[in-house]
């Protein structure tokens, strides 16, 4: 169609769309303009780009700007810089009427941080769960993952007349569940005073009331830290994930615990290739019970038909 048609067509119908290969970007006004009928098509347009020019790369990086990551971890409200110490910006101790100042401030700062109930949890919520994570040596993206999920609990009214401190190991529990690491709520639990029925408790309520769909959590990754507590060869973890791929094929591993299956698995491989653990050890190093690890390993040997050695 050439420009005199198409300008009689959108005359006649001003809701004739413009093809996108005749529409330009107006820089100095902002607009996008049609070149074939003069029309704007959309105006006020703001532009998200850098104010700099950059004609190379090096140039591009050595001007980019970028401010901290988003994070749930700290508060969004208030100011967020931190007044601690007393010393000045080149590390000298600061005077006696300015220290009293830096306190006063500091005291002033804790107070406009957090002027509401749910506020002050979340802080307090925000130290626990960094303490956990630390202590269990998980990587630093659970602390995010986690206080986005405490942080839903608080504004939802789930944590009102609960521990904080299981509330806390539950939304680790959760986050980790989330992640696809391989911790058992056992291990978070040792740490924390509630115990495990108490977490246990604390994440059905946070699963339950926030709608979190949980992934389902894959027993090979339990393999390699069950034999390394173990100090099991890697041919023997090489055999359990075997085993373990192998029952996965047969829809085996549906709705049973994956440490128990990976423990299993693993005192089967053991026992294949001559590097015998009683059934005891296997069980607190996976943190399940020997019932669970003989019931699985039954289980495990029957379904796959596997021959084992004469014990």
């Amino acid at each position: 169609m050439v420009a005199e048609e198409y300008f009689e067509k959108a005359s006649g119908d001003r809701e004739e769309k413009c093809p996108p290969e005749y529409i330009v970007f107006d820089e100095e006004r902002g607009e996008y303009i049609c070149t074939l009928t003069g029309e704007v098509v959309e105006e006020t347009v703001i532009d998200t780009g850098p104010e700099w020019r950059a004609y190379t790369p090096e140039e591009k990086t050595r001007r980019s700007r970028v401010g901290s990551p988003l994070t749930h971890t700290l508060p969004d409200y208030g100011i967020l810089t931190t007044i601690s110490g007393y010393r000045d910006a080149t590390g000298r101790k600061l005077e006696a009427r300015l220290r009293i100042e830096a306190s006063r401030l500091r005291r002033l700062q804790a107070k406009l941080r957090a002027t509401t109930s749910i506020e002050k949890n979340i802080e307090q919520a925000a130290r626990e769960i960094t303490r956990l994570v630390e202590a269990l040596n998980l990587p630093r993206s659970i602390i995010d993952t986690a206080m986005m999920i405490y942080r839903q609990a608080a504004e939802k009214g789930l944590v009102r007349g609960r521990s904080l401190e299981s509330m806390a190991a539950a939304a680790v529990y959760a986050a980790c569940r989330i992640r696809g690491i391989p911790r058992g709520i056992d291990d978070i639990s040792e740490i924390v005073k509630g115990g495990r029925k108490e977490v246990a408790r604390c994440y059905r309520l946070i699963v339950r009331e926030l709608r979190l769909r949980m992934p389902i959590v894959d027993p090979i990754r339990y393999v390699s830290r069950i034999a390394s507590a173990l100090r099991l060869s890697p041919a023997v973890e090489r055999r359990a994930s075997e085993i373990l791929m192998q029952a996965r094929r047969m829809g085996l591993t549906a709705g049973k615990d994956p440490a128990g299956l990976a423990a299993a698995a693993i005192y089967i491989a053991a026992l294949e290739l001559g590097e015998r653990r009683t059934q005891k050890e296997i069980a607190a190093a996976a943190g399940v019970t020997e019932v669970t690890v003989r019931n699985r390993y039954k289980e495990l040997v029957q379904r796959l038909n596997i021959p084992l050695p004469a014990q």
